[in-house]
Order: structure tokens, then sequence, then C-alpha cells
């Protein structure tokens, strides 16, 4: 053996062919495990270094540590429901990264047995090991069986991703759930102990009925599904009501989560009104996650479907249209029960999801209904074929389908710029720090865009001749014109610009009483929109605050102008001895010298002029003028050779 333990050149030679063979795969096998484990690891960090970083090190640190027991006493106990859901928001259950969570519960298990001395053997001899009550000495082994699960219940899930592609791996699916109920019920069982404290038992009862009905969910058996359902949801609601307000709301939230289950579960065993409260309940939510989300989608579906073959017409602005698109069908059948919903709804966020999935599925509608019209197109293009100029029932159907993408645009709109009136109101009374806070601009951006919605509706084929319709979208015009103007001007106020706003308030009051003067005839068609007197009244209540401001603004101005603030209209060049406040020398058009300089007298160079020369005597020169002309020819040529003396 000590061959063996020797370099792998050692080993080969020493032992016989066959042992060698075999070592050496035991070798490759190993450095393969250390391998994965090292990548596992670093994926788990975070997504940032690997996992022996500090960060990491603090979590194992803190994943080691004895978890908070249930405060009854010695007993031993486990925030089971907790642990469970802060480990999956944590480590990619967030976002549906059931992989990694799968990696997080591999390595938390193997840290668990380092921890406590509760290994399974070696690295060359696999020993199997159960935690018996006699090891309930601490509650981290229970916590071990609890990830075991959590385990087999991650791959399951992750499987089950993988299985709409692959449908082989279903089989692998339901292995892995029959897996993870029975490490759950292992972890019930030991929870029997008088070891244990009541909560904990409980917890693990409803742990246990959860997963059970996972898997009976799985093999389509409704009613055990539904009875391990319904006892899951009972512990949790006992739970619920035991405890405070911020304990309870993990335990709502579980039984929010199966609700959705038992009630299909009762659905296909022949509770035929159940159909009705999925879609309420999915239409809450703004949509189911999890194992019925597919299964409750291809349901609605499948019922509306039905509901939609006995659907031939539509009737809209007087006129009747045939439906012979299914998906259109679908649609139009469940636009009554989403607006229902949306009214229902109390929380924004619950509005704004509701809202998205209509468009959504309205804009799938018109695109349904363009694919029809480009045949449709092609055949108007001869001029044998074209009428009067009235459109075809399809281009029809397709103005209704673009008149309820828009109108639903405008009242997602409106909600959420009543929110944020909301809000603006609340941040007069109290201010919150590090926040941002909204802004009339926000305001203003929204009715623009509510605007630019009302001039595409104006402007839809089949549509021209209509002159209520045209005359209501006026109205509607008028209304949100006047809104916009309003914050507009409260965004002027915030900056004291007050006849900018006063301004803008008049042009309010004017559009206000334009709706009421036209509004007589259609009110009824009008009463989904603002309430326009109660503008005016806070338009009239700000105008006369606005005003009282400005006087203040006014009277404010003299009392702090001072000497060295009035400007003498020099540039800065001249005027550098004394300090003047000039908000001008900021600006672009800053006075600092004066540019093209003025001419200035300077001295120059002088000029003198000879005058005297004309009075002077000159001396004689005739004397030298004749000893040159004696010399003549004679002495310039003795010059030339040399000869002068």
């Amino acid at each position: 053996m000590s061959a063996a333990r020797g370099t792998p050149g050692s080993s080969s030679s020493s032992l016989p062919p066959h042992d060698a063979l075999r070592f050496q795969r035991k070798r490759r096998k190993m450095a393969a495990e250390r391998q994965v484990a090292g990548s596992g690891g670093a994926r788990g960090g975070g997504g940032g270094g690997g996992a022996a970083g500090p960060a990491a090190v603090l979590e194992e640190n803190k994943e080691n540590e004895k978890p908070k027991a249930g405060g009854l006493g010695d007993s031993l106990g486990l925030e089971i429901l907790q642990i469970v859901k802060e480990s999956q928001q944590q480590h990619g259950l967030r976002h549906g990264d059931f992989q990694r969570y799968r990696g997080y519960c591999s390595r938390r298990l193997r840290r668990l047995r380092k921890t406590l001395n509760f290994k399974m053997g070696n690295r060359h001899k696999f020993t199997g090991k159960k935690v018996t009550e006699e090891l309930l000495s601490d509650n981290r082994y229970l916590l071990l069986i609890l990830m075991d699960a959590e385990r087999a219940w991650s791959y399951a899930m992750q499987l089950k991703q993988e299985a709409n592609t692959e449908p082989r791996k279903r089989f692998h699916l339901l292995s892995r759930l029959r897996k993870a109920v029975k490490h759950a019920e292992e972890l019930e069982r030991l929870c029997e102990s008088n070891r244990v404290d009541a909560k904990t038992k409980l917890e693990a009862q409803a742990y246990t009925s959860y997963l059970t009905g996972m898997l009976r969910f799985e093999h389509q058996e409704w009613k055990a599904a539904m009875e391990a359902f319904n006892k899951c949801k009972t512990i949790y609601e006992k739970l619920a009501s035991a405890f405070t307000e911020e304990q309870a709301v993990l335990y709502n939230q579980r039984v929010e989560e199966i609700s959705p289950n038992i009630r299909y579960c009762a659905y296909n065993i022949g509770d035929q009104s159940a159909i009705s409260e999925l879609m309420q309940m999915r239409l809450r939510s703004g949509g189911t996650e999890g194992l019925l989300a597919e299964k409750l989608e291809a349901l609605i579906t499948q019922t509306r479907a039905k509901q939609a073959a006995t659907m031939s017409e539509v009737e809209w602005r007087g006129r009747t249209v045939p439906v012979k698109i299914d998906k259109v069908r679908i649609f139009l059948l469940g636009l009554a029960d989403t607006e229902a919903a949306i009214a229902q709804a109390e929380e924004e966020e619950t509005k704004e999801r509701l809202f998205e999935s209509l468009l959504s599925e309205c804009r799938d509608a018109i695109q349904a209904v363009r694919e029809e019209l480009k045949p449709d197109q092609k055949q108007r293009e001869h001029p044998s074929e074209v009428d009067s100029g009235k459109v075809t029932n399809i281009q029809y159907l397709h103005s209704y389908l673009t008149y309820i993408k828009l109108s639903t645009a405008i009242k997602r709109n409106e909600s959420m710029a009543k929110s944020l009136q909301k809000a603006l109101l609340q941040q007069q009374v109290v201010e919150d720090d590090g926040k941002r806070t909204p802004r009339p601009q926000d305001l203003i951006r929204l009715y623009d865009i509510i605007l630019q919605n009302l001039a595409d509706l104006q402007q839809l084929p089949g549509l021209e001749e209509d002159k209520s319709f045209l005359k209501e979208i006026g109205i509607k015009t008028l209304v949100y014109k006047a809104y916009r103007c309003f914050f507009i001007a409260q965004s002027y106020v915030l900056v004291k610009k007050w006849s900018e706003a006063l301004v803008l308030y008049d042009r309010v009051l004017k559009y206000a009483n334009e709706v009421q003067a036209e509004a007589g005839t259609y009110k009824n068609n009008l009463k989904e929109l603002p309430d326009v007197q109660e503008l005016i009244t806070q338009v009239n209540a700000e105008k006369y605050s606005l005003q009282a401001a400005a006087i203040l603004d006014a009277e404010d101005e003299p009392e702090v102008e001072s000497p060295s603030q009035v400007k003498d209209g020099k540039p800065l060049a001249e005027r550098l001895e004394t300090f003047c406040l000039d908000s001008s020398l900021v600006s672009k058009q800053a006075s600092l010298v004066h540019f093209p300089p003025e001419f200035q007298p300077i001295p120059c160079k002088p000029l003198f002029f000879d005058l005297a020369l004309n009075h002077v005597t000159l001396p004689p020169l005739e004397d030298k003028v004749e000893q040159k002309s004696k010399s003549g020819l004679t002495g310039y040529i003795k010059g030339i050779f040399g000869f002068r003396s």
C-alpha cells in the first residue's frame, strides 16, 4: 500500500495491472469530485469571487451556528418554514434558479455534517448514518434532514423545468419528489420525540403534508392531493392564529400559495364552481407561480375556448361585427372578468399587474387580427372592389380592439396619476429622507401620454362619421388638458414663477368651464372622468394663495436689497476696487469690459522740419573744385599705375 500512496508512476509499476487500473480510475474520480465541489462553491458565493472569500466565510460561520430554538424551555425547536423561505429567497428561487438552490443545499449539508462530526464515512468508503432520537441533543440534526428534503425537492423542480423539452425526465422528477417526501416523513417522525416542542411538531407535519400533496398532484391523484393540501392549510392557519401578526405573515403566505392547488384538485374531482374561484385567484394575484402555473393557464384557456364556441359576434357603437378568430373570442370573454378584478383590487401593485396582463392579451388579439387583415388589404387594392368608403368587418374589429387597448392604457395611467397625487399630498405632510419623492413633472408626463392616446382614438378607421364619439373624445381631451395645465402650474409655483403659474391657472379654469358647458348630454358616458368641479375649487384656492405669496415675495425684495447690489452700469474692469453683487456676471451676457474699446488720445513721435537751412550762408568751395579739375586725366593715369606721389 505504500507504493499505492506514492506518485502515480510508482503506483502503476508496483501494483498488478488490474489493480493499478482500478486505482487510477479511483484517483480520477476523486479529482473530478473535488473539482465539482470547488466549482459549486464558487457558484454558491453569490456570483462574485470564489467560495473562500470573506463574505463566503462569514456566511458559512453564520450557517454553522445553532439555529434559533422555538423558545419553549429546554426543548428543541426549529423554525422550519422560516428557514426554508429565507434559504430559498437568498439562494436562487427569487429568480426561479432551482439548480443554484440545490447546490446551496448540498454545500450546507456538507458544512453541517462537518460541524456536527456526522460524516458519512471517508474518501475511500461510504458509511451510511441515520439521525436517531438519541442524537437529538442539538436542533442542527433536524436541520440536516430538512436540507436533505429541500435538496431532493429542488432537484425535482429543476427536472420539472427541463421536462418541458425532455419528457423522459418526468420519471426522475417523480423519484426525487418521493425522496423528498421520505426525508420529510423522517423529520416528522423525529419531531414526535418528547425533546421537540409542539410548534416544531406542527410545522414538521405541515411540511410533510405539503410535499405529499405535491407528489400526489404530479401523480394526478386529485383526492389524495387535496386531502394533503387541506391538512397543510389547516395547520398553517392554526399556527397563524396562535402567534403575532409579524410571525403569522409566513404562514398566511403559504396558505395563499396552496389555495389554488386545492381548488384545482376540487375542479378535477368534479366541483365545477372551482373554475371561477381559480380565475379570481389568478386575477387577484396577477398570475400564478409554481406547481400550478402551467396547468391553471391551460385549464382557463380550455374553459374559455369552450365558452368561445358559442360566441359568434360582438356589438360596438351600434354595429354588429362577427368574430371568427378564436384568440379574439377568448380575449373578449375574459375582458369583463379582468376589468371586474381591476375594480376590486385594492393594492396598486395588483392593479398594475392586472393592467399589464390585460394589455398583453389585447396586443396578442390585435396581432391575430392584423394577420387576417393582410389578405383583406390585398383584395381591396383592386379599384373594382373598393366600396363606398365603409370599412370591412375585420377592420372594424381591429378598431374595436385598438379602442380597448388605448382605453385600458388611459385607465392605467389615470390610476398611476391618482396614486402619485396621493403621494404628493402625503409629501406635504410628512417628508421622507433618502427616497425619491414624487414631483408634479411626473404627473405631467402621464397626462401627456393620456392626451396622445386620446389623439390616437380620434384617428380610428370606421369612426370618422361618429359625431358623438368624437365629441366624447374632445371633452375627455379638455379634462385631461385641464389637469395637465394644473400640474404644470404647480411645477412653476415650486420655482416661484408666480406670473407663469397664474396664467396657467386661468387656462385651467378656461378648460374646466368648457367641459361643464359641453358635457350636458354626455354626463352618463363621462362618469369615469375626474371631477372638474373639484379641480375648479382647488384652482381658486391655489390662485388666492399664489397671489398672497407673490405679494409677500415682492415686499421682501427691497428689504433684502443693499447698496452693494446697486449697479452703476460700468463693466467689471472699471469697478474692480468696489464690491458689488451683480448676478449678470454668471449669465451668458456678463459685462466685463467695453468691446470694442473706445478711442483715446495718446502722445505721438515728434516730427522735425529743418527751416533754418534756407537762411544759412555756406562757405565757398571753389578752391577745392579747381584742384580736382587740375589733376585731370594725367592724375588718373598715374593713380592707376602707382606713380602718384
